[in-house]
């Protein structure tokens, strides 16, 4: 079987091309990833780019997009996301399923269904879009246009809906989560209580594997996760631990915290902190008869390790 990969260089694609060693890969990029000698196209992702050569691919596994990015400085960046994540997509898609692809595996966003959930609630496979930023609104309409190409074409698609990845190499938040408890100071976030779900970057990518030749993975939605929540105190714990400290947390009550939030003018870093994302993946489960071979301890572990 053959698999075209796109963002064979990033974060994830780069993970998953790892994993493929029983598949015939080809990858799509601006740049060859680093010791990949087999076919590779170059090409940048855009809603007019010409891709001809899909190296006979059987599916086509996308990673590549333009990232989450916290704190735009671009006046209109909607239109940015969308030519990559939307346009991009649905061009490579067209032209996948005109060259005979038979599925698509699109990675997608928790972000598509929202940036929280209410205490004791969960984003399960058929809960509503509510996409509330122009990084999940341009991946929500790719979805949107995926599926209509899969009713006129016949090409299956696989949708994928991670939330927050870590593992090594992360960047971002939680690269300065474990900064901070690398050094191990006191701080005043020993008593959250909220409940996040995350996912290790190898859990993901078993996931994505998986559906590469499932035979129930066809024009499904796939939420994923390590199928154990915890609270921000919780993971600072586990984190400090495995960069083999003792954790320090003082515990503040949360309403303190977001008074000085809204003094410091932190408020978003402290929502961030105190909120709550919890995903289902019931449907992955019993759909795929999949369970996330990593423990969160083992996953952050490896991030300190890596």
């Amino acid at each position: 079987m053959s698999v075209l990969l796109t963002g064979a260089t990033g974060f994830v694609g780069k993970a998953v091309l790892k994993n493929l060693t029983f598949y015939d890969v080809t990858c799509l990029g601006r740049t060859r990833p680093e010791h990949f000698h087999g076919n590779f196209i170059q090409s940048k992702l855009t809603g007019d780019t010409q891709i001809n050569d899909f190296g006979k691919a059987d599916i086509v596994i996308h990673c590549a997009a333009r990232a989450h990015v916290m704190s735009e400085t671009v006046g209109d960046p909607i239109e940015l996301y969308r030519e990559v994540n939307t346009r991009g997509t649905l061009n490579l898609a067209k032209h996948a399923a005109a060259q005979g692809v038979k599925r698509f595996i699109f990675i997608s966003s928790i972000k598509v269904n929202g940036e929280s959930t209410e205490k004791g609630e969960f984003i399960s496979a058929h809960s509503p879009v509510n996409p509330t930023d122009p990084y999940g609104v341009s991946k929500s309409e790719a979805e949107i246009g995926l599926k209509k190409l899969s009713t006129e074409t016949g090409m299956e698609i696989v949708v994928i809906r991670p939330p927050l990845v870590y593992g090594p190499g992360v960047k971002a938040n939680f690269a300065s989560m474990m900064k901070i408890a690398k050094k191990n100071l006191p701080l005043p976030l020993g008593a959250i209580h909220n409940k996040r779900s995350l996912v290790a970057l190898d859990n993901l990518v078993d996931l994505i594997v998986t559906c590469v030749n499932h035979p129930n993975a066809g024009n499904q939605t796939f939420l994923v996760s390590d199928d154990r929540d915890v609270s921000t105190t919780e993971l600072l714990e586990i984190m400090t631990r495995s960069a083999g400290s003792t954790p320090r947390l003082i515990p503040v009550r949360q309403i303190w915290l977001e008074r000085m939030g809204k003094i410091l003018g932190k408020q978003a870093v402290i929502e961030r902190l105190c909120g709550n994302l919890q995903v289902d993946i019931t449907h992955t489960r019993k759909t795929l008869n999949w369970e996330p071979p990593l423990s969160l301890e083992e996953g952050i572990k490896r991030c300190f390790d890596g």
